[in-house]
């Protein structure tokens, strides 16, 4: 057993923290089968996703966008939200719904998050004819 593991244990029976929050914690620092390198379910391991912009002929800067962010900051941010205490989950969730974001992030699982990438397989949107966005994995 690692160290992570007997910490959580450890705090579970001090009393300190819930089953509820032991099990959200023990899934959190669990390893996603595409964080291992094999293949789940005949899916890919993807390792990117990258987001570009290229300007089209109306577009009035031209300016091009090429990012790329690392799968495993993604997870890791999806990870860190089975930290954020439960009280401060409903602050937190209506804030984004104030935002237009309607998400609840400690009902996504990571199972969720591998299934968006596989269906995220390659997405193109057009911007009023001017600048097209390219959304895919890599």
């Amino acid at each position: 057993m690692n160290e992570e593991k007997r910490r959580i244990l450890d705090l579970l029976a001090q009393g300190k923290i819930t089953v509820d929050e032991a099990e959200r914690l023990l899934a959190a620092i669990g390893e996603p089968a595409a964080e291992t390198g094999t293949e789940a379910a005949g899916h890919r391991s993807w390792k990117y996703l990258r987001v570009q912009v290229e300007p089209g002929p109306g577009s009035e800067k031209g300016d091009r966008v090429n990012i790329r962010v690392p799968f495993k900051l993604i997870r890791a941010g999806l990870k860190f939200a089975a930290f954020i205490p439960q009280g401060a989950q409903g602050p937190i969730n209506e804030a984004l719904k104030e935002k237009g974001m309607n998400v609840d992030f400690s009902k996504i699982s990571p199972q969720d998050l591998e299934d968006l990438i596989v269906n995220l397989d390659d997405l193109t949107v057009d911007v009023e004819g001017k600048d097209k966005v390219r959304i895919y994995c890599e």
